[in-house]
């Protein structure tokens, strides 16, 4: 399993969950850190996921994926499976929202592993709130 972070989140969320999954032989990416590069438009990088024979989790703060009609269609062809921050995560300081996803790490794990491609949830904050799916 790999972890895709996009354009709207740091660098930092996805190197810090990175170490945190070696262990798991799993791995988590920044957009920066890919061949399609930081400056490639959301309809490329999922395009470029989708060519990947990894199974991906994407992680954005960009909730405008669920709003572009070309985005959701190309989201749900890749059946990528992923979470959008909550709004409160803008505010958030990064430690605060690494220490968030590893400590939601299990059951983020668990959750997606249960459901099919093309499915995006909102992550609330905190460390109880439940998945919500969004409309794609």
């Amino acid at each position: 399993m790999k972890v895709f972070f996009d354009n709207c989140t740091s660098p930092v969320l996805a190197e810090t969950l990175n170490g945190f999954l070696r262990h798991r032989n799993h791995s988590a990416t920044h957009i920066r850190d890919l061949p399609c590069g930081r400056h490639a438009s959301d309809v490329e990088w999922m395009s470029f996921l989708q060519n990947e024979s990894n199974d991906w989790i994407v992680i954005t703060g960009d909730g405008r994926i669920q709003k572009n009609r070309a985005e959701r269609v190309v989201f749900r062809q890749a059946k990528l499976r992923g979470f959008v921050l909550a709004p409160g995560y803008q505010k958030t300081p990064v430690h605060q929202i690494a220490s968030n996803l590893i400590w939601r790490w299990p059951d983020i794990e668990t959750f997606i592993s249960q459901v099919g491609g093309g499915s995006l949830f909102k992550l609330p904050m905190g460390k109880a709130g439940k998945f919500e799916q969004m409309p794609l």
